[in-house]
């Protein structure tokens, strides 16, 4: 009995290289690619018809023909050979219907069917829309050779000029693996995005967004009122009050915790600058925790993912979850629940360094300021003015400072 071929992948295919007399690799149910000495692949079906094996069938050029199409055109072929008739005809027919790839519209066409087959949602409608939007309006229609440096930076000039630099820097970026699939199937020779700097298209510049009073409590009450899963709304609304970056907050560990004393010890691995943090729990964020931990989602991660409770949610999740909400809040990033916590404290007078310590940044000069329980008592009463604040926008109080209580307002 013959051995059953393995199934190829893409990153194999590119790698092999051209002999001195062709060679076929199969992939199985009859389709083989067959390197040629010139060093291109083409795909062919081999099938039997009657119990005699028939000269094989081209199917087309691996640089316009992905390996899943490739699998496709395999398997309808294999059907209509089941049926007694030779698919000569049918394989005819499908290489003359295929398109040649010679203009950049094409190959972005190509580029989304044949590379993003494997990658999330979430990028492959990222590359889309900066192809569909960008791109292709202005050089869809330019020969694949004929794309230069100066036609890209154009496009990234224009995205900028709308006020989105970093949207211009991933177009860049798609433009880039664009022309790298391109180069491995012998479509292209040079890449016109490579050599322009990202420095070019955006610079490092701090980010300067704060949410206001009134959008803290819309996009809080938004999350609740939302469909997505219970877990996620309350890891946003942590993520909220205890002003620590996401990923300290998504890998987080119950042992890390200790809700009786209302503290939270995120050990130095997990720490962007190396160093144990303590974070002073607010009596929300404990009641949060709390409704967590009784569901037993997980024994080990706070916010487990759906596919099993030994590893926790990835770190895109919680942004998919905002954005699949639709919100109308301009320019802003889950990374900016800090910088608004912090904007707010310091306008109501809250000390700096008591700030600067809860957001886990290194504060100089002063007496103990780098130990983790530094400024403990001023920033557990931060925290828990702070989580007063969070709730009294949530139930739409009107506008009330930090540290002022509802009766006054």
């Amino acid at each position: 009995m013959p051995r059953a071929a393995v199934p190829l992948t893409e990153t194999q295919i590119r790698a092999l290289e051209p002999r001195r007399t062709r060679y076929s690799i199969a992939d199985g149910n009859g389709l083989v690619l067959e390197i040629m000495p010139t060093g291109n692949k083409i795909w062919r079906f081999r099938y039997s018809l009657n119990g005699a094996r028939q000269p094989t069938v081209t199917i087309g050029d691996y640089r316009l023909i992905s390996l899943r199409v490739a699998r496709e055109k395999a398997r309808k072929y294999a059907a209509i050979v089941a049926e007694g008739v030779s698919p000569v005809s049918a394989a005819r027919q499908d290489r003359g219907a295929e398109k040649r790839v010679d203009v950049l519209r094409d190959a972005a066409e190509l580029y989304l069917s044949a590379a993003m087959v494997k990658k999330s949602e979430e990028y492959q409608r990222t590359a889309q829309r900066a192809l569909e939007k960008d791109v292709i309006p202005a050089i869809g229609n330019k020969l694949i050779r004929d794309v230069t440096a100066e036609d890209v930076l154009a496009v990234c000039d224009r995205i900028k000029g709308r006020g989105s630099p970093k949207m211009a820097l991933h177009t860049r970026n798609v433009v880039k693996r664009l022309y790298e699939f391109l180069i491995a199937r012998q479509l292209a020779t040079t890449n016109p995005a490579q050599v322009i700097p990202a420095r070019f298209i955006a610079t490092p510049e701090s980010r300067t967004r704060v949410l206001t009073r009134g959008e803290i409590g819309s996009m809080l009450r938004a999350i609740y009122a939302s469909g997505i899963r219970r877990p996620l709304k309350l890891a946003l609304h942590l993520l909220v009050l205890t002003m620590v970056r996401k990923t300290e907050l998504i890998e987080s560990t119950w042992s890390e915790f200790d809700l009786d004393t209302a503290i939270w010890k995120i050990p130095a691995s997990r720490m962007k600058n190396d160093r144990e943090h303590w974070v002073y729990l607010s009596r929300q964020a404990v009641a949060v925790l709390r409704e967590l931990r009784a569901t037993k989602a997980s024994p080990t991660f706070v916010f487990p993912t759906v596919r099993g409770a030994d590893r926790p949610i990835s770190r895109s999740t919680l942004n998919q979850a905002v954005k699949a909400l639709g919100l109308e809040f301009e320019h802003f990033v889950l990374h900016d629940f800090r910088r608004t916590a912090s904007t707010h404290l310091h306008e109501a007078g809250q000390p700096s360094d008591a700030i600067e310590k809860a957001l886990a940044y290194t504060v100089k000069e002063t007496k103990g300021g780098n130990n983790v329980s530094a400024f403990a008592s001023e920033r557990r009463r931060m925290l828990q003015l702070w989580a007063d604040f969070v709730e009294a926008q949530i139930d739409g109080v009107r506008e009330v400072p930090v540290g002022q209580s509802r009766d006054a307002s």
